[in-house]
């Protein structure tokens, strides 16, 4: 019997559970190991809360736990209930698939005030996450600044933008709808270094834009190239491309709505200033050289914002006694493989870079290196091991059962509309189970 421990009950997580459960058939045990007393990771507390049917892969993972070779252990942090080292101990194989939840620092001066949130943060806060419940993001706002041009910064602007019935059917948690109800925003403003040319929204997400009740996008004509230039585009970039251009093409039919989504290319955010608190925004227009990186032309101009939201990427935390890349914000490995029985995947191992689906070939790659190095034979203890050094330690773990009844309490106190309304504390999480 082989004995595998997964860190992260994410996609990367369980898409290299389900390879091990193919590989191996009934010959391997895997414990899926997540600090939360809730799985699925990203699914549950980073995807938007209107995108439902994206959040519907949770069902696969769910198969993947109901088999008895697979067992989620919830509850449990990882260097500070059992560490790395006690792990390789006990299992054959330690696999690290704990995404990449922290936020890449805005490294501009005056990012330190009150107002100046990261994407991780704000996201965490309207998905219920216990980490971000308590944020209170400023929606007193008048105008808000979101850095970046990712699909992420366009989470963050629909969901300030939308009107309490656009979220009906999703399950955007009843403090940040409540708050968002009353909020003041007028304006929303992505900066972006580069230009439409360059923009990673991608077609769906952004095409959401053009169907808000009350709030319109806004390109500016010059900003775009030659149109014949969207031609050498690769096919999903040029579809992204022509709903900017419509949207310029739109902008006068839609005046009506009172929210401005302002699209602000070869824009660099530069200082952030404010007395307390942020009140504008200091950025600097760019250029691209020849080989499309954008360069600062030294002309700056002040954005009037009292929130700016930075949508610039994420970064693994590091963890004691395990190689880290601090430049990538990443495990330091070699094709998944770090050290002899430690291993890592998806965001942990390449970076925050790819689809939910990227992590389903990444994961079975990484049991593909496992079989390669441990073959068939095994000598560890595996989980009675883990059960008895965390009974020892008096940590009380979280089954999938568990989770289960936690997740029926949530279905039975949903407001009307709403598939599920989540427990945003752990101790609540934890007698939701015992209910």
């Amino acid at each position: 019997m082989r004995h595998i421990a997964i860190i992260g009950s994410g996609p990367a997580g369980y898409y290299s559970a389900e390879a091990a459960q193919r590989k191996f058939g009934d010959d391997v045990a895997v414990d899926i190991i997540d600090r939360l007393p809730v799985p699925f990771g990203l699914i549950r507390t980073g995807v938007a809360p209107d995108h439902q049917s994206i959040k519907a892969v949770s069902r696969r993972y769910e198969k993947t736990n109901l088999g008895d070779n697979v067992r989620f252990v919830g509850n449990v942090t990882v260097g500070q209930d059992i560490t790395v080292s006690e792990l390789q101990d006990l299992y054959d194989a330690v696999v690290l698939a704990t995404g990449a939840p922290h936020d890449r620092e805005l490294d501009i001066p005056g990012s330190d005030l009150p107002g100046v949130i990261g994407s991780a943060a704000f996201v965490g806060w309207y998905n219920g996450h216990p980490d971000f419940r308590d944020l209170d993001p400023p929606l007193d706002a008048r105008s808000v600044a979101i850095i970046g041009n990712g699909n992420v910064a366009l989470d963050v602007a629909r969901i300030l933008a939308k009107t309490e019935d656009e979220f009906v059917g999703s399950d955007i948690v009843g403090h940040a709808l409540d708050a968002l109800k009353n909020s003041k925003v007028e304006k929303i403003t992505f900066l972006g270094r580069r230009g439409p040319h360059q923009i990673a929204m991608t077609p769906k997400e952004l095409g959401e834009l053009a169907l808000l009740e009350r709030a319109r996008p806004v390109v500016e004509a010059e900003d775009f190239p030659d149109p014949g230039d969207d031609a050498m585009l690769e096919p999903g970039m040029r579809k992204s491309v022509t709903h900017l251009r419509n949207f310029q093409i739109a902008a006068a039919d839609a005046r009506h709505k009172p929210i401005e989504i302002i699209f602000d290319f070869f824009a660099m955010p530069v200082e952030v200033q404010g007395e307390g608190k942020v009140e504008r925004l200091i950025v600097e227009r760019t250029e691209l050289d020849q080989n499309l990186r954008s360069i600062g032309t030294g002309e700056r101009y002040a954005l009037d914002c009292q929130m700016v939201i930075s949508c610039i990427g994420y970064r693994t935390p590091p963890i004691e006694g395990v190689p880290y890349e601090h430049g990538r914000g990443r495990f330091a490995n070699s094709d998944g493989r770090i050290l002899p029985g430690l291993y890592c995947v998806g965001w942990a191992k390449r970076g925050p870079s790819g689809t939910i689906g990227t992590n389903k070939p990444d994961g079975f790659a990484v049991v593909d290196k496992i079989d390669e190095d441990i073959g068939s034979s095994s000598r560890k203890v595996g989980r009675p091991g883990l059960d008895a050094l965390l009974a020892e330690r008096g940590v009380e773990a979280v089954t999938f059962r568990d989770w289960k009844k936690i997740e029926e309490a949530e279905i039975a106190r949903a407001r009307d509309g709403s598939p599920r309304e989540k427990f945003t504390d752990i101790a609540e999480m934890i007698a939701a189970r015992k209910t």
